[in-house]
């Protein structure tokens, strides 16, 4: 076991980025059982460890002495969080080749200065659109219409070779595309509107008066799976099957199937997420009904236009929630209680029978 397979199974982040910066071999496979530093990582369950490892370049479909990859250990212990990290990395030398004029082209596909902020997107674990669209409108580099139209063209690129290669993966052809599908919309938003992004954000938000679900929202997902170009795609039939029989507004929402489908998040998982951007871990309350959780202050008044129309229903909602949960623990202690005045009594009339 190397000093950077301990360091990683240990959580010691300071430890493993000191050890790869002096050389430390990040695919080292001197393990007795074939395990890497990568697995240890994803072990430990430690999510900053595990990027750091991806970064390093380390390998994700190298298997141990039992056949298991990092993301399948990482699964067997029920670090969902490392999976979707394994699962969502796209090395940043993938992106940089399209950074470079290739063949006779006398431009790269892509400027070199945004392959940082779209690689971010690309390997971004949360695809809800709001999410993608604040990554893009806080960045100056990619919030403009030329930008965005080179970025959407080298994610269909990306999309096309990963269907076409001999290995294909068609869950990041999915994502690709998905993604760019949300460029391509912000661009429309770019040339239409003044306030640019803003509003497609809004839009995105804006719920229906009867129960605040988010249409155009559930609509724009539907319709970037429905232009999907490769109909053959076992995962496209998948995504169809489960979601076509639905009506909008009910569950499934075509955003909770396809963040399975791409992420591997599981559903059952006991964890909030975000009313506005989706964001994993959400703790932040609405003070009124307690009703919707967001993960900052931002996001809560970004999304406070939707919401006030419908605060005052959620909280009588939640109050009749609160009242019926306190009536059920009053009746089940009351026949506990009564269960267990049974028992006295019935234990007293036998001890007067034996007497």
């Amino acid at each position: 076991m190397t000093p950077l397979m301990h360091a990683a199974y240990k959580g010691k982040l300071d430890m493993c980025k000191l050890l790869l910066r002096h050389g430390a071999d990040v695919n080292c496979h001197q393990h007795e059982h074939g395990y890497t530093a990568l697995m240890f990582a994803a072990l430990s369950g430690n999510k900053d460890i595990t990027w750091v490892m991806l970064e390093a370049g380390a390998e994700t479909d190298v298997v141990n002495s039992v056949g298991r990859t990092a993301a399948q250990m990482a699964a067997f212990v029920g670090q969902h969080d490392c999976v979707t990290i394994i699962n969502n990395f796209f090395p940043r030398e993938k992106l940089d080749y399209y950074t470079k004029p290739q063949g006779l082209d006398k431009e790269p596909k892509l400027p070199p200065k945004l392959a940082g902020p779209l690689h971010k997107i690309i390997t971004t674990t949360n695809l809800h659109p709001v999410k993608i669209v604040m990554l893009i409108n806080e960045n100056p580099l990619l919030a403009e219409e030329a930008a965005l139209n080179k970025c959407y063209k080298v994610m269909d690129l990306i999309c096309e070779k990963c269907m076409k290669q001999r290995d294909m993966n068609e869950v990041l052809a999915m994502k690709m595309h998905y993604i760019s599908c949300i460029f391509q919309k912000c661009i429309n938003f770019l040339k239409d509107r003044e306030n640019k992004l803003d509003t497609l954000i809004k839009s995105l938000l804006k719920g229906r008066a009867s129960d605040g679900f988010p249409v155009y929202q559930e609509k724009i997902i539907r319709e970037s799976i429905r232009k999907f170009p490769y109909c053959e795609a076992t995962l496209l039939q998948q995504l169809v099957r489960s979601i076509a029989p639905v009506e909008i507004g009910s569950d499934p929402t075509a955003f909770s199937v396809l963040t399975q489908a791409i992420t591997g998040q599981v559903g059952f998982v006991d964890v909030e997420f975000c009313t506005t951007c989706g964001e994993k871990g959400a703790s932040k309350r609405c003070s009124v009904c307690k009703m919707v959780i967001y993960c900052d202050q931002t996001c809560q008044k970004t999304h406070w236009f939707a919401h006030k129309k419908i605060c005052k229903n959620l909280k009588d909602i939640y109050e009749k929630q609160q009242l019926e949960a306190a009536k059920a623990k009053s009746e089940e202690e009351n026949s506990k209680y009564i269960k267990t005045e049974t028992v006295i009594l019935v234990s007293r009339k036998r001890k007067d029978q034996l007497y």
